[in-house]
């Protein structure tokens, strides 16, 4: 019998908490409800999901809050339920490391697709090591190796860990060395139609990348900026 996958619905209203595990129980999903942030980082570590839907508006600890906590100790997928839909609040929580954004009121068919394809993304994320004779999917420049069979990145012979969204992105920016795409072509690309966004979600997640692969992300080696255009990946 196949595992159900679990997913962790932290909101402060009972009610929409209720409705979303309804609507994920009849796509065959375990859930489980919490209603503030800390009950949810204790969810977290008893539940184990495989995705967590986080509500922004939470008592004591807010889910900004939550979110920057839980990225300190996994790299679990995270969608971020608001009814807040600024710029801003969308951005700041993609920093923050979460995986999508939700706006609140929202279509029931729309929230489980997301569920879905974040899940996607996330198990295309091998656990294992791929033997060392079957690379698969790999671009190797001095100084970096991005392998996207086994979903690992090394800089200078270190591991780096990164969500797979990134890694996809670094991955095809690296496959195509010294080619500019755009930020629309970029989204595209790694997001693909199902996700709903504006190129700002291609910004942070450049940001983030140089943060973990750059020894100077202000004066970058690897990915680097095409003002007016987009962005590309230098290869030595």
């Amino acid at each position: 019998m196949v595992n159900k996958q679990k997913i962790l619905i932290v909101d402060d209203d009972e009610n929409i908490a209720e409705l979303i595990s309804l609507y994920l129980t009849k796509e065959c999903f375990d859930t489980m409800m919490v209603h503030d942030g800390e009950k949810a980082l204790i969810a977290y570590d008893t539940y184990q999901p495989n995705l967590i839907l986080l509500d922004l508006m939470l008592p004591g600890i807010d889910g900004y809050q939550v979110c920057r906590e839980l990225r300190t100790r996994s790299n679990v997928p995270i969608i971020m339920l608001s009814a807040k839909g600024e710029v801003f609040d969308k951005v700041l929580g993609l920093e923050l490391g979460a995986d999508d954004y939700i706006m609140k009121p929202f279509d029931s068919k729309e929230m489980v697709a997301r569920v879905k394809a974040v899940l996607r993304r996330f198990q295309a994320a091998p656990k294992q090591e791929t033997p060392p004779e079957n690379k698969g999917k790999c671009v190797e420049y001095p100084g970096i190796s991005i392998n996207l069979t086994n979903y690992s990145v090394l800089v200078d012979g270190l591991q780096v860990d990164m969500p797979p969204k990134e890694l996809e992105l670094l991955y095809f920016l690296a496959a195509s060395p010294n080619q500019v795409f755009t930020r629309e072509q970029l989204l595209d690309q790694i997001w693909g139609y199902e996700y709903i966004g504006d190129t700002r979600t291609v910004d942070v997640h450049i940001r983030r990348l140089r943060e973990k692969i750059e020894e100077n992300p202000s004066d970058p080696k690897f990915v680097h900026t095409k003002w007016g255009v987009g962005y590309y990946f230098q290869s030595i």
